[in-house]
């Protein structure tokens, strides 16, 4: 007898997902009925099947797939905390994972939905519990989070076996306390959004410091003397 998410294999197994140079989007190929895209990545793009819509599938480019053994060890790391999604099976091409409702950070800034501190208290907290379980809490940014219920939920774990600090989350946060009531309620333009996270990717940050590189946003903030 098939289990829950088994039912959508046959749909599955007629998309493929392609890579994109410069560590672009990642583009699909076949659509097939009842299947529908919820997400986009550099890496993978993650589907429902409106038949077992209780999961998520994140299906991998072709010269990605060696990254589906990865992020599988780290789910089965992480188990069952709260703070991510659950983790059901992998295949050589997908994983299987829990489906989550809620609105992205990013979704948040753009169309004016608070944001509460709880959030930030979550995803701290997660963050002590992954290096708690000796992974590295990575690649944290608005679009990997979703707001559910008034609290935090994180959707993508895949740079957890990397080194280093990425220092995203630490600005993110920085940000959030210090300038966050500026635009806490109000719908931030698309264009200004984009255009700071450009800026942050093509920050210099040996030359440049963290005060300078907001100095230069805040001069773009339309809600400054609002």
């Amino acid at each position: 007898m098939k289990r829950g998410w088994e039912v959508a294999i046959p749909s599955l197994s007629q998309v493929t997902v392609h890579s994109s140079p410069n560590n672009g989007p990642v583009t699909i190929q076949g659509h097939p009925e009842g299947l529908r895209c919820i997400g986009v990545g550099t890496d993978a793009a993650v589907f429902q099947y409106l038949e077992s819509p209780l999961y998520a599938f994140k299906i991998f480019a072709e010269d990605k797939r060696s990254k589906v053994e990865i992020e599988t060890n780290i789910y089965r790391k992480l188990g069952t905390s709260t703070y991510f999604p659950i983790f059901y099976a992998s295949t050589p091409e997908y994983l299987v994972l829990s489906y989550e409702e809620g609105i992205t950070l990013f979704d948040c800034v753009l169309q004016g939905v608070h944001i509460p501190c709880q959030v930030v208290d979550d995803v701290e907290e997660a963050r002590d519990y992954v290096r708690e379980i000796g992974l590295n809490p990575r690649d944290i940014h608005l679009k990997n989070i979703l707001l559910q219920n008034g609290r935090a939920k994180i959707i993508d774990v895949s740079e957890y076996a990397q080194p280093g600090n990425d220092f995203r989350w630490e600005h993110l946060k920085r940000g959030y306390e210090r300038h966050y009531h500026l635009i806490d309620g109000k719908c931030v333009p698309y264009w200004l959004v984009e255009t700071v996270r450009k800026w942050y990717n093509q920050w210099d940050k040996h030359h440049v410091s963290y005060e300078d590189f907001l100095n230069r946003i805040m001069k773009f903030n339309p809600f400054k003397r609002g």
